[in-house]
């Protein structure tokens, strides 16, 4: 146990950054951890339907990744769509911020935008003259770590086969591995939570518990609460699947239908009360993902299997390999 930040360190060679998705979604390689024996094993992910029981069930986000980077018409100011407030109304980040100041505006597809309210955070309140289509013209965000623009693939493979509800600018990775032919095959619930940028912001503090995470929306409908009630046992598919089991409320023990908000920070030593099995992208230096995954498994465990991982060149990152963690 740490609440350190140095402890949720490692060093990545540059290459093992996945740039670009396998062919195919589900030949992506699986390192199998096993809390109980503390065991590694190496599988594909075609295989994890061979770690599911009877009784067992799937949680996946299925929010979908909106277009939400866009340019000014002439291409000096750089804008990311973070959430919608109401018609011609979002709350952005703007890139320089030094020509976006309060007062400040540009034009996309001719139209104006101002921005009405910087925000502590420096986000900005921009409003515009009309509804700004994100699904024309708009651009896939890719995390910086991709290093080349986004293209035509990315609109596609930057998604879930099962993205259903617009509004996160980052896609729930560790659900990219699945077809649609597999969950036909496994019993699966949805719960939405809109990813937003804080959910990968490095931590900075040396003493974690100082982190703040922004808030992020999420719902989870009444067929999904009465399947997961019902669950034997639940695999998590991603880390924002575990915010939302965790952070639900519930009446009487039972899960049920509600819409809210998590700004819930998961690290050592809290323990992980909602989900028996966690399927996980792996994640950067200095992430609350890495920490919420250490929550999960314990710290030294998941430090020995991203060494393993490394020394057995395993793909990182979001369009990277996965674990699945028992």
């Amino acid at each position: 146990m740490s609440s350190r930040l140095s402890d949720y360190n490692y060093a990545l060679p540059e290459e093992l950054i996945a740039q670009r998705p396998l062919p195919r979604r589900e030949d992506s390689r699986m390192m199998v951890l096993c809390r109980a024996t503390q065991r590694i094993e190496h599988r594909r992910f075609n295989e994890i339907g061979a770690f599911m029981q009877e009784g067992d069930l799937l949680v996946l986000n299925n929010a979908r990744v909106i277009a939400a980077r866009r340019f000014s018409d002439n291409t000096a100011i750089e804008l990311l769509f973070l959430e919608k407030l109401g018609p011609g109304r979002w709350r952005c980040l703007v890139k320089p911020g030094r020509k976006m100041r309060a007062g400040g505006s540009c034009k996309i597809n001719g139209d104006e935008a101002r921005v009405a309210e910087v925000l502590p955070d420096g986000s900005r309140i921009v409003e515009f003259d009309s509804d700004v289509p994100l699904e024309i013209g708009g651009i896939v965000p890719l995390p910086p770590y991709i290093g080349r623009a986004a293209d035509d693939q990315d609109f596609a493979r930057y998604q879930t086969v099962f993205a259903d509800v617009a509004g996160a600018v980052a896609a729930p990775t560790a659900g990219l591995h699945f077809t649609a032919e597999m969950l036909i095959a496994m019993p699966h619930a949805f719960v939405t939570l809109h990813i937003g940028t804080g959910t990968f912001q490095p931590v900075k503090s040396e003493n974690i518990a100082e982190h703040q995470m922004h808030a992020e929306r999420f719902s989870i409908s009444a067929a999904a609460a009465e399947k997961i009630n019902r669950a034997a046992r639940i695999l998590a598919v991603g880390t924002t699947s575990i915010r939302v089991l965790e952070s639900a409320q519930r009446v009487d023990g039972k899960l049920v239908s509600q819409d809210g908000s998590t700004s819930l920070f998961i690290y050592p030593p809290r323990r992980i009360e909602r989900a028996d099995m966690l399927l996980t992208n792996f994640h950067l230096p200095h992430s609350t993902l890495l920490m919420l995954v250490s929550a999960f498994a314990g710290r030294e465990f998941v430090r020995r299997a991203y060494e393993e991982a490394i020394g057995a060149r395993y793909r990182f990152y979001s369009y990277g390999d996965c674990m699945l963690i028992l």
